[in-house]
């Protein structure tokens, strides 16, 4: 489903392993996601870890999603 096409704001969160392979599929696809990055790896983190990750990103995935486009 094509939610920014339909004016719905989104974001994706990525690791930061995956920076490069967001380029180039943002290249491929002729699209800039709103994109948050977060410490790689993230599969062996604890539940306190994964919480200051969340913690630490709210804030800028809140003014992602409710800034205005210009």
């Amino acid at each position: 489903m094509n939610l920014d096409g339909r004016g719905i704001p989104g974001i994706s969160v990525v690791t930061t392993g995956f920076t490069d392979a967001v380029e180039a599929q943002s290249k491929a696809l002729g699209f800039e996601p709103a994109v948050l990055y977060v410490p790689h790896p993230i599969q062996n983190r604890t539940a306190d870890e994964l919480k200051k990750i969340a913690d630490d990103i709210i804030e800028p995935a809140l003014k992602m999603l409710t800034a205005k486009e210009t």
